[in-house]
């Protein structure tokens, strides 16, 4: 029971996947996310926490979260990534997945999830400053900080003016202000390198001007690459990195807190002991178990133990 708990608790804190519930794609664009008194989020949600929960029970690698060679489906899913207009939905009742084979590293692992790039879209429009964002807080651990107050949004109303640029185009003419250039160099990249996925995570070459999808970048001004695939191959390329941030995310989940400078050898020995271990999830959880912020953390008193002290 407590590991059924953990693995419906924790990914969907790490992820954010709360933020699915209340997705509400434009209906119009968008009609074969809803059918039934269900959509299609609720298929969603289920893919990213099996497959957290396989990466646990097999004792395999989190970079499985990066890419994975499987994943789960459901009818709906199936078909969803490669044409949804044909998309096949099931009836009333339990929803069924099946473990499938992943050959093609557009999908696979969560950052490609459809209900990560459905929760950070807007309902007719991706926006790559909310996947960015969710990328940098997820995935390295680094939130970025809240936007200035007075940063006025991009005025989609005006037609004539935005329907011929991409959305690449159209921030770059929105982010001229210096306070927010610092921000949108790191998230930029993040991103974009997401943007050939739709508002509800399908595949896309072209916008619907006809504007061919740009997602290169540039991965810690080191790594470059043309598309989401190389994307991935760069965030491998620094999978310690991912490996640390991933261990902070676990780290302060265990201790219910923000960790602090304090924690910092304690989360130096759990990331080079699972770097040691082949990355493997058992081995950052066992190790958090066992670090001494871990073992020395104040217990909360029992209810029967508050009692009698009160009595006293």
């Amino acid at each position: 029971p407590k590991l059924k708990r953990f693995c419906d608790s924790f990914p969907a804190q790490w992820l954010q996947l709360e933020h699915i519930i209340s997705s509400q794609p434009d209906p119009g664009k968008f009609p074969q996310f809803y059918f039934a008194r269900y959509n299609a989020s609720m298929h969603m949600v289920l893919e990213p926490l099996l497959l957290f929960e396989t990466v646990l029970i097999e004792d395999k690698s989190i970079l499985h979260f990066i890419h994975s060679d499987f994943s789960y489906r459901s009818i709906t899913l199936k078909t969803w990534y490669d044409d949804a207009d044909t998309v096949k939905h099931t009836g009333p009742g339990a929803i069924t997945f099946d473990r499938v084979p992943i050959t093609d590293m557009r999908q696979g692992g969560v950052i490609t999830n459809a209900a990560i790039m459905t929760m950070t879209s807007a309902p007719d429009h991706t926006k790559p400053i909310t996947r960015g964002a969710w990328f940098a807080h997820a995935i390295l651990h680094a939130p970025p900080k809240p936007p200035p107050a007075d940063v006025p949004p991009i005025d989609r109303n005006d037609k004539g003016q935005l329907e011929s640029f991409t959305i690449r185009e159209q921030l770059a003419m929105h982010r001229d202000k210096a306070s927010c250039a610092g921000c949108h160099k790191k998230l930029d990249p993040l991103g974009f390198a997401l943007e050939n996925f739709d508002p509800v995570g399908r595949w896309r070459n072209t916008y619907e001007n006809g504007r061919e999808v740009d997602a290169s970048g540039q991965l810690f001004r080191k790594h470059a690459f043309k598309n989401v695939v190389e994307f991935k191959d760069a965030i491998l390329a620094e999978k310690n990195r991912f490996a640390r941030a991933f261990a902070e995310h676990t780290f302060s989940y265990a201790l219910g807190r923000a960790l602090t400078p304090a924690d910092t050898p304690a989360l130096d020995r759990i990331t080079e002991r699972t770097v040691a271990d082949g990355y493997r999830l058992q081995t950052v959880l066992h190790e958090v178990v066992q670090s001494a912020p871990f073992v020395n953390r104040p217990l909360a008193k029992t209810t029967s133990a508050k009692t009698e002290e009160s009595d006293k």
